[in-house]
């Protein structure tokens, strides 16, 4: 990348390495804006194509199915590649995608042109995070990693109230003609300000392990997204299938990497896992995108089918939470600079778990007061244990497994991302349809279903809670 730096003692990032984080950061921001907007513009797309709220999942989970695909691939791209081909090549990929889903006439080309989005998307934020790792020196990580941090958490957020209002005012499409002027304007940027330099390594392309990662990544999140449909009686392959399949080429996957590992060539390298901050801390992060994309997609439906508010009314009531991470990740990126990790992760999950057992007591007259407070609980929890954990993580590993431990935590979180979204809408939709069965009506029987969603991601977040006292008590 563009500096080698000693993992312990190193100057700050210099104004190059500075500007070229400000344009992955952009780029970042609205590629990671694009993956969210779903939650809101999903029933508007339901009603507009005509399908179930399992198909349309889809447009989430087959996203972030690529990108689950493509991100252990990136630990090898990053070091065979210059970061100029990759941003180049990520934002032509993205804007493609985004001109696609805006015209889609049917839902089959718009899950096309979100999967085209999902590619250029999946290698721009280990090529951040690696670039700060190698650029900024560790007693600055906490503050630079905090602007990471509004990339992974406060685009979440501000997805549905930016979506939400455009929606409200010109329909769905609008959210991806809004999205493609700036995705163009960072690649132009982008082109002109990141320069051609050598890449760090030589690295070996292993066609095994490409083919491998494709089944066994690919085949646990398809497994995973087909469960939702599965459970409506609308999938024809059962999801059993492919998730056997995807777990018996990850074990031979992993096998081949500690194989490869042994000749100093691994496609993604699995040592990292031998450090114990790395594992607690990816684990963790793991445990939270699953619970958080969760809640993330059941909100938005339980907003609008059940309380019957509008997609501009959800967006707004997500924009305080998202505005209040935005505003404190620099505090809290200094705060991890000076007090480490558990100080602020234990605190962190415990309200990620109470903002998700406040949503699982809603019920359909609940204030917008309420439904506020549970959001922000959320956010704020969300925000204390991203930046933190992450910095942690990464942070504990030797300079040259920071495009691999980047990789890894980037794959992990796609994973739970896919599960999250996965298992609760199938939990969502089983509940739902036994409620059918019974004679009750469907806006109950919808209430039902995300009740039992929302129980059940307030059950995982607990895991999170005993991971985050595991967690390191000095800054790594």
């Amino acid at each position: 990348m563009e500096a080698t730096l000693d993992r312990d003692h190193g100057p700050p990032a210099s104004d190059g390495s500075r500007g070229l984080i400000a344009v992955l950061l952009a780029g970042a921001f609205v590629m990671v804006l694009a993956e969210t907007v779903m939650g809101v513009a999903l029933p508007p797309i339901m009603d507009e194509f005509g399908i179930t709220a399992a198909r349309g999942q889809w447009l989430t989970t087959a996203y972030m199915l690529v990108m689950a695909i493509l991100i252990p691939m990136t630990g090898f791209i990053l070091q065979r590649f210059s970061a100029r081909r990759v941003f180049i090549a990520a934002l032509a990929l993205f804007s493609v995608g985004t001109a696609a889903a805006a015209l889609a006439p049917w839902f089959s080309l718009l899950l096309v042109a979100r999967v085209v989005q999902a590619a250029g998307t999946a290698v721009i934020m280990p090529l951040l995070t690696t670039t700060i790792l190698t650029a900024v020196a560790p007693q600055r990580r906490g503050r630079m990693m905090s602007l990471v941090a509004i990339v992974t958490a406060v685009a979440p957020a501000l997805g549905p109230t930016f979506s939400g209002a455009l929606i409200a005012a010109s329909g769905w499409r609008a959210v991806f003609w809004a999205v493609l002027p700036v995705a163009v304007v960072v690649l132009l940027v982008g082109a002109w300000f990141v320069k051609p330099r050598t890449p760090s390594a030589a690295a070996r392309f292993d066609p095994m392990s490409a083919v491998l990662a494709v089944f066994a990544f690919g085949g646990i999140v398809y497994g995973l997204g087909s469960m939702g449909e599965a459970a409506s009686g609308a999938q024809a392959i059962s999801p059993v299938i492919t998730l056997v399949v995807g777990i018996a080429a990850m074990a031979a996957f992993i096998g081949r990497q500690l194989t490869l590992r042994r000749q100093e060539r691994a496609f993604l390298d699995l040592h990292a896992f031998t450090f114990r901050p790395f594992w607690v801390g990816a684990s963790l992060l793991t445990v939270a995108m699953c619970a958080m994309f969760g809640a993330f997609i059941l909100l938005p439906l339980y907003m609008q089918n059940v309380m019957h508010h509008s997609a501009l009314t959800t967006g707004l009531l997500m924009l305080p939470g998202g505005l209040l991470m935005g505003l404190g990740a620099p505090v809290i990126g200094m705060m991890f600079d000076r007090l480490g990790v558990r100080p602020l992760a234990i605190p962190g999950v415990l309200l990620l778990t109470g903002g998700l057992t406040l949503f699982a007591f809603m019920h359909p007259s609940s204030s917008v007061n309420y439904l506020l407070i549970a959001s922000i609980t959320l956010d704020v929890g969300v925000a204390l244990v991203m930046t933190p954990v992450m910095s942690s993580a990464l942070g504990s590993l030797p300079s040259a497994l920071y495009p691999h431990g980047s990789a890894i935590i980037g794959t992990l979180q796609q994973l739970a991302g896919a599960a999250g979204t996965a298992v609760f809408v199938t939990i969502m939709s089983f509940v739902s349809g036994q409620a059918r069965a019974q004679g009750i009506y469907e806006v109950e029987a919808q209430a039902q279903g995300l009740h039992a969603a929302f129980i059940t991601a307030t059950v995982v977040s607990l895991l999170a809670v005993a991971l985050a006292f595991l967690m390191p008590r000095k800054r790594a």
